[in-house]
């Protein structure tokens, strides 16, 4: 565990380090945030903060993965080795971000990349995923239930759909509960320390060492994205911090314990979802003041920080119940 400790803050500085760097170069470019003008009026103060800062988070991430690798060649190679698919995919999400960010925000196409193209390149990578851990790293189809602690074989024709449909489910939660200062990567990080310990019990060690990198990432970004943030991640960080808490869930063979740990995207989601079918059904109301579900507490008169902890809480309370139904 020394190692993995120390690899925890070389990803934390090199992200703080970079943010520092980056962040004025994102505000030279006028690289900012766009607010919806019928959404929480103290979020229009936030319009033209740096965002796209998903950035740093991936270079963070970048350089303890190749700290990891150079630590296990010499000692452990396989170990050493099976980091690198892990942060190809991460970083693939995270691209698919970047074009997002990259179409709104500088070339100024205000709907950014298309919903079935954003979604396409999700597939595909979900896809490659999928297909590595079975092919390459020769995972079974096993699913362990939490709770029930037993170990349910799927057959690949249903293994390999719902492995996808956890990952571009996951993307889509995460990428929802990016929407206010620190929130997404709070839960992010807290989630992520959840499924790193598991690994710890499980001794899955690659995964225990890329755990640790992206907490380092997540705590060294937060530093500049708390309220009042002076960057925030876009979607190239949500999608991407959202595809590497799926992954990892896989990699460990347990996706399902996400419904227990990532509560809090996974009620975003279903937020959102019963918002649009309330308003088809009754004609223009609302079940919710506003969605996703952060802003609907914000709207009753929440500040920001009271719900980013909350929030958090929650979340940390729910992952000690995942750790305990293990």
């Amino acid at each position: 565990m020394y190692f993995q400790t120390r690899i925890l803050f070389v990803s934390f500085i090199a992200t703080v380090m970079l943010a520092i760097f980056i962040i004025p170069i994102l505000r030279r470019f006028k690289v900012g945030q766009m607010e919806r003008e019928d959404g929480p009026q103290s979020h229009l103060g936030k319009k033209g903060t740096p965002t796209m800062g998903g950035i740093i988070i991936a270079m963070g991430i970048i350089i303890g993965t190749i700290g990891g690798y150079i630590y296990y060649s010499a000692r452990e190679p396989e170990v050493g080795k099976k980091l690198f698919p892990l942060l190809l995919i991460t970083i693939g999400f995270g691209i698919i971000g970047f074009i997002d960010d990259y179409k709104k925000l500088v070339l100024k196409n205000t709907k950014g990349l298309k919903p079935t193209s954003k979604m396409l390149g999700l597939l595909i990578i979900s896809v490659l995923y999928v297909l590595y851990l079975l092919k390459g790293v020769n995972l079974n189809t096993i699913t362990i239930i939490p709770f029930l602690k037993y170990q349910l074989a799927l057959p690949a024709i249903i293994y390999i759909p719902f492995a996808i449909f956890v990952m571009l489910a996951t993307t889509n939660a995460v990428n929802l509960t990016d929407g206010i200062d620190g929130l997404s990567t709070s839960v992010s990080a807290i989630i992520t320390t959840c499924l790193t310990v598991i690994a710890i019990i499980l001794d899955v060690k690659e995964i225990v060492v890329f755990g640790s990198i992206i907490v380092g990432a997540c705590l060294g970004f937060l530093i500049f994205n708390l309220n009042t943030a002076k960057v925030f991640m876009g979607d190239t960080g949500s999608l991407l911090l959202g595809g590497v808490i799926a992954a990892i869930a896989l990699y460990l063979q347990m996706p399902l314990i996400l419904l227990v740990i990532a509560a809090i995207p996974v009620l975003e989601t279903i937020s959102v979802v019963l918002q649009v079918l309330y308003f088809k059904r009754t004609g223009g109301k609302r079940l919710f003041k506003m969605a996703p579900l952060h802003h609907h507490f914000e709207l009753s008169g929440w500040k920001e920080n009271k719900v980013v902890s909350i929030f958090c809480v929650f979340t940390l309370m729910l992952c000690i119940i995942g750790l305990c139904s293990i």
